[in-house]
């Protein structure tokens, strides 16, 4: 593509660089510029215009950003039909955003004129909400370049995973010095936490404090046909042999991991009992504000597999805002 100066007289077909304003004439920015366009500002005085002019080979931005963005897209996203050289990708369920990070970034090095953008992985969106967009900086890349970039995108590197599990199975255990108004609040803020998803609490047990008791607790919320156990703990799990871990190996479970590297989180323990997932809440658990624990849940809703692997990862942004409010915040003014 070539860019600059045009002598009117060889402008017609090309494409104004810019917004030209005269008496008689309104040339939008990206136009391709008509022969009477031409003959027009000419007429008012003018004898070249900055333009752009394709080569041989070249492919304009709004095919362009098209075909990049049709390879990009995934399962849960639609597209919008492209101008001005952007086309945008649209969650068309509710559910969270799946990136292939390596691969945005693969065809981000290709050139400066091909960019994408996307909302961070495992973003909560809502159907209709933006995920990401394609723009091609300038008005033509070349031909070559576009399907450098095609391949480095592979196919389906974005996309939503629709949430798929409903029904969750609560047990919370039980000490004199928990007041009931504390285990209400902790279930009014998960149910806050379901709504979004369309899940909710479909069996709800109270127990003792003691390894048999959240056995027992377990046992009776399966009965209700749940895909997914939280258990919150009267005290927080301190150790792999404390009353939660303990409990979900005598109900036939495992304990997959304890502790992440998120805060307010931290104490988070992940685990099942075969195929259906179990997670020990943090006390965070309690509050509505987000936490690491929104993270898990939200992907555990979701359907998306949660690997030791995963949570480790989680590290980098992993420390969230803090508040003078928590009974042990992290600075002591």
């Amino acid at each position: 593509m070539r860019f600059g100066p045009v002598p009117l007289s060889e402008a017609e077909g090309a494409i104004s660089a810019h917004t030209v304003r005269t008496p008689g004439l309104v040339l939008r920015k990206g136009e391709t510029i008509a022969p009477e366009a031409a003959l027009r500002l000419g007429a008012e005085g003018m004898r070249e215009i900055v333009a752009a002019r394709l080569d041989a080979g070249d492919v304009g931005e709004d095919e362009a950003a098209a075909a990049l963005a049709g390879r990009l897209t995934g399962e849960g996203l639609r597209v919008e039909a492209p101008a001005t050289g952007r086309c945008n990708l649209f969650a068309s369920v509710d559910g969270l955003v799946l990136v292939e990070r390596a691969v945005i970034d693969a065809v981000n090095s290709v050139d400066e004129g091909l960019t994408v953008a996307t909302l961070p992985p495992f973003r909560p969106v809502t159907a209709g909400e933006m995920v990401a967009t394609v723009k091609v900086i300038p008005y033509a890349v070349p031909g070559a370049l576009l399907r450098e970039a095609c391949a480095a995108a592979g196919s389906a590197a974005l996309g939503v995973a629709p949430y798929r599990r409903r029904r969750v199975g609560v047990v919370s255990t039980l000490l004199p010095g928990l007041k009931p108004a504390t285990v209400e609040k902790t279930l009014r803020a998960l149910r806050g936490r379901l709504d979004p998803a369309g899940a909710v609490i479909a069996a709800e047990e109270r127990v003792a404090h003691g390894a048999g008791a959240v056995a027992e607790g377990i046992a009776a919320v399966r009965k209700a046909g749940i895909e997914l156990v939280v258990l919150f703990g009267a005290s927080a799990i301190a150790d792999r042999r404390d009353v939660i871990p303990g409990g979900i190996e005598l109900a036939g479970g495992t304990v997959e991991h304890l502790g992440m590297p998120v805060d307010p989180g931290n104490l988070l323990l992940l685990g099942s009992l075969g195929d259906l997932p179990v997670i020990g809440a943090p006390g965070c658990a309690r509050s509505p504000h987000e936490n690491g624990f929104d993270w898990v849940l939200r992907r555990l809703l979701a359907g998306l597999p949660v690997t030791r692997a995963d949570i480790v990862a989680l590290g980098v942004g992993g420390l969230l805002l803090d508040t003078v409010r928590r009974p042990h915040p992290r600075i002591v003014r």
